[in-house]
């Protein structure tokens, strides 16, 4: 019941953000546009988007090395493909979860540890996406501050700087404080009964260990570089995706794209970010860059689809694989166990 409420919640946001973005455009010039696109461009951004997973799965390694510092290179592209399609398909965002359990199938490490390490990878997404989200504002090339400053725009933005500061907080605290934060959560869960309490702490400690790379100064720092690497990358895909539809404002219009684009999918929608990814790309293509309507949702819709669908197909494709079906992918949860090495069957 509880996942057919956050279901039918993004539906309705979905709903009503495609509403809004399409409220005042014409459909026929939306597919005029899109039909115009260069697809050769359009291709070249698909590729590099969905390559742009490969390099997420490189940089993986870096954060789960505090667990097990030898994961193979094919089970983190797998769990990462897997987490995307789930993503992609699945209600309540259940692609983390997803992922950390494909991952616990392919390798000797629990989903809750391997959680663990997604968590600090969205972190370091967040503190890079919003240094592209102000960075661009401060060039000469940026075309009006106001949009950051009043309306729908400052609320992103406040939303951006909250999500990162309250995360990186709680992490560091974790981090930092390891013994105090499970001392309060076992007193917590005491009065839970005792098997939720020894499991809950059970999952809080191997998800503690897992975050072990805040302590690590070294690894941290290669974390962070790969982060920048991954939406520098994304920020090319963004732009050569925008270029196919005769976008022409420059690379760091692309990355605040992509920056707004993925501080807008945070907000709980339906499967695949319909809705949020359309509303995002079009606030800061069409209202900060002041780019036409028609053309800033053709590149929307465009970019949104043939970005979707590789790793959509790649996702299922290694789920099939692992033997694995969308009911299990979808029951998976940060606490299920996995210390069986399924490589071979991979």
């Amino acid at each position: 019941m509880r996942h057919w409420g956050k279901a039918l919640t993004g539906a309705l946001v979905t709903v009503l953000l495609l509403w809004w973005v399409l409220r005042d455009e014409s459909l026929r010039d939306i597919f005029t546009n899109m039909a115009q696109a260069d697809l050769w461009l359009l291709g070249a951004s698909s590729g590099v988007a969905t390559f742009g997973f490969f390099i997420r799965a490189l940089r993986w390694k870096i954060l789960l090395t505090p667990i097990k510092a030898d994961t193979g290179l094919r089970s983190r592209v797998a769990a990462v493909s897997i987490g995307w399609m789930a993503n992609n398909l699945l209600p309540a965002r259940a692609g983390e979860f997803v992922r950390a359990y494909a991952l616990s199938r392919l390798e000797p490490v629990t989903a809750s540890a391997a959680f663990g390490s997604l968590v600090v990878e969205r972190c370091m997404d967040g503190v890079v996406c919003l240094l592209f989200l102000i960075v661009p504002v401060y060039t000469s090339g940026f075309p009006s501050v106001e949009v950051l400053s009043e309306g729908w725009g400052a609320e992103l933005f406040r939303f951006a700087i909250v999500l990162v500061l309250v995360v990186t907080s709680l992490l560091c605290l974790m981090a930092v404080t390891p013994r105090l934060v499970v001392r309060i959560a076992k007193r917590c869960a005491h009065f839970l009964g005792p098997k939720i309490e020894t499991a809950s702490v059970k999952m809080l400690e191997s998800f503690i260990s897992s975050i072990a790379i805040m302590r690590d100064a070294r690894l941290l720092l290669l974390g962070f570089a790969w982060t920048l690497i991954i939406w520098t990358w994304y920020g090319l895909a963004f732009w050569l995706g925008m270029l196919a539809f005769g976008i022409d404002t420059g690379f760091v219009a692309a990355i605040f794209t992509s920056s707004v684009v993925t501080f807008a999918v945070a907000v709980p929608a339906a499967p695949g970010f319909f809705g949020t990814f359309h509303a995002g790309s079009d606030f800061a293509v069409s209202t900060v860059y002041g780019v036409d309507g028609a053309e800033s949702l053709a590149f929307a819709f465009g970019y949104h689809f043939v970005t979707w669908a590789p790793i959509t197909i790649i996702g299922l494709y290694y789920t099939w694989v692992l033997g694995l079906s969308l009911g299990q992918t979808r029951s998976s949860n940060p606490d299920t166990g996995g210390d069986r090495d399924l490589t071979e069957a991979h």
